[in-house]
Order: structure tokens, then sequence, then C-alpha cells
């Protein structure tokens, strides 16, 4: 808003400012006035933002990313594009994240993988050289089964596999995947080696379902909700989940915790800006986010798609990001997928 009006017109803006939205944004353009919980940058955004999706459009980080940026951009009061930068197995996104201008005109969706291309040696690029501003998402990886397999629980899966290591095999995603690490994981935390069960790499968990129903392949690591279309026809059974609680779409499957193995995995999604981005334009992200990620059109758009909620905030974020880098590190270390 332009403050150049001659003295009798100065009682104008004052008066807009008494009527403005809480957590409206304060750059050009958008309303903003000094009782805005989430205006911390006055002069944030200048220009139009560009959100980047390390992964293909039409996808599930796409689809949850035009969300977030159609509500970014009501509440900034600015256009908010959506950019696709995929290869490199996300490398090429998470690169186009990590080397913008460090102003919040340029963000991203930055995903799981952050943590784990490093590991394989698909790039110097790490989670450091991102300025984490909230997680939006988690899905935790589950374990299923053909309807007609042999174990009811993952006690007896994880029984099987001990005493026929290699037998068994499991699919998901490509080798050193998330799931794949799921797991790899899994079966260290049991105290078994990390090819007791084998991994047959997919192009994704659609296709690797529909080898676990075909007899292919006799487990799934990726998520129960990838998994549902089949569990729920009866053709497969979900018989356990990595997190830390029974996820509410499948209240009858057990934790592996449960089960007595005392591990989680799952794949998430969270903005994220470059090396170096202010803290003001950090907190007002993080402000405008948390109040879409609490929304219940938030709730209502990730329940129809199936993906699960998990909110952390900028500084939660930073410390979740360090501990899945350390955890991944392990695992791959352990299931010989460092490269």
């Amino acid at each position: 808003m332009q403050l150049t009006r001659r003295s009798r017109f100065a009682v104008v803006p004052v008066a807009l400012a008494l009527v403005l939205t809480a957590c409206s944004g304060g750059g050009s353009g958008a309303p903003s006035g000094p009782e805005s919980p989430c205006d911390t940058a006055p002069d944030f955004p200048r220009r139009p933002i560009e959100l980047i999706v390390p992964w293909a459009a039409g996808g599930g980080t796409d689809s949850v990313a035009r969300f977030l940026g159609t509500q970014l951009a009501e509440r900034l009061g600015t256009q908010v594009n959506v950019v696709n930068r995929t290869g490199g197995g996300g490398v090429v996104g998470h690169s186009a994240i990590a080397t913008a201008r460090p102003d919040g005109t340029t963000i991203g969706l930055a995903t799981v993988e952050i943590t784990m291309m490093h590991w394989q040696g698909l790039t110097d690029l790490t989670y450091e050289q991102l300025t984490p501003v909230a997680q939006v998402n988690s899905d935790a990886a589950g374990v299923t089964v053909a309807s007609d397999a042999p174990w009811a629980d993952v006690r007896q899966l994880l029984a099987a596999a001990a005493g026929q290591p290699g037998a068994t095999t499991a699919s998901g995603t490509g080798r050193g995947g998330i799931w794949d690490l799921a797991r790899a994981g899994m079966l260290v935390e049991a105290g078994l080696p990390a090819d007791a069960i084998r991994w047959v790499p997919s192009e994704g968990a659609a296709p690797a379902l529909q080898e676990l129903v075909a007899g292919g392949v006799q487990v799934s690591t990726a998520s129960l909700v990838e998994n549902q279309t089949m569990i729920h026809a009866g053709r497969a059974k979900a018989i356990g989940v990595m997190a830390e609680e029974r996820d509410p779409k499948f209240p009858d499957v057990p934790t592996l915790r449960e089960q007595g193995v005392d591990f989680t995995m799952a794949a998430w999604r969270g903005i994220a800006g470059p090396e170096g981005l202010p803290e003001d334009v950090v907190s007002e992200l993080s402000c405008h986010l948390d109040a879409v990620v609490h929304s219940p059109a938030y709730e209502e758009f990730m329940g129809t798609a199936g993906f699960g909620i998990e909110w952390r905030n900028a500084e939660e974020f930073a410390a979740f990001m360090a501990e899945q880098d350390a955890e991944k590190g392990e695992i791959m270390r352990s299931a010989g997928l460092v490269g």
C-alpha cells in the first residue's frame, strides 16, 4: 500500500488497517496490520512465489503442493506458482530449492529423500543446505501380505525370515527407496540380517501390489494407504504399520512396537527454503502453514487423498530432519546401500 497521499487522505490507510484479517501477508498487494500474528516480515512477499516440487505432476507430492500453494496465495495475497523440477531421484528439485535466492520467493516441498540421496552417493546435497519451514505430512510404512499368506502377524513373518533367510521377497519401490529402507530397518531392529527378506525393485507401490497379489513377491512395505485397494478387496491383508500409533484408517492393524519390534519409518513432506532464509520470512510462512494444516479444508483434502497429517514447526522440523538423516545413514550402512 502506497502511503504517499496528501495529508487529507491519511485517514484512509489507517481505517483500512482496522479491518485486516489475522494471518494476512505483509507483501505488496496483500492486506497486513501490526496486530496480525503472521505478519512478521513486513516486506514479504515482494513478488510471486515459486513453489518447487521435486517430483512429477499428478503425483501425491504434487497434489499436496498445489493445495498448499493455493492456500498460501490466499493468505499472502500473491501468486504462488507450483513448478515441477524432476530428475535424479529427487536431486534436481531439491537442488533447485537449495540454490535459490534466500529471500522467500522460492520455496519447495521437500521430501524424505533429502535425508537419503547423499547416503546413496547421488549428490552432495544434504538437509543442512535447506531452511526448514514446516512439516505438513507423514505416511508410515506398512507390512502387507497376500490374503492367503501363512503369516497372521509380523512376528510370524520375521520368524519365517529367520528360519529361511532370503526365501521371502518384498517390494514397494526401487532399490534404496524409502520402502526398501523400511524393510531393512525392520529386519535390523529385529536382530536379523538386512537381506533376510530380499528386496525386489519395482517402479512404485502400485506395480508392487500387483506383484504381491499375483504371487511374484510375498510382502509390500509401502504405506497401507497405497495398498488399501487390495486390502479392502480382500486380496491382501495388513499385518503391521511402522508408526508410533495405529493408523486411524486401519485401527485393527497393530504397530511394530506392539509386536516386539521398536521401529518406525515413514515418508514425509515439508516446506523448506534455501539455506539462509531470513527468520522473519520463515516465521511468517510457518504461521500461515500452521493455519492451513490445522484447517478443516486441509483435513478434508488429506483425508480424501488418503494422506496422513503431521505438523512440525520450523524448529521441530529442523531437529526432525537431523534425526532422520542420521537414522537413514545407519540403516543404509547396515543394508549395504551407502554409495
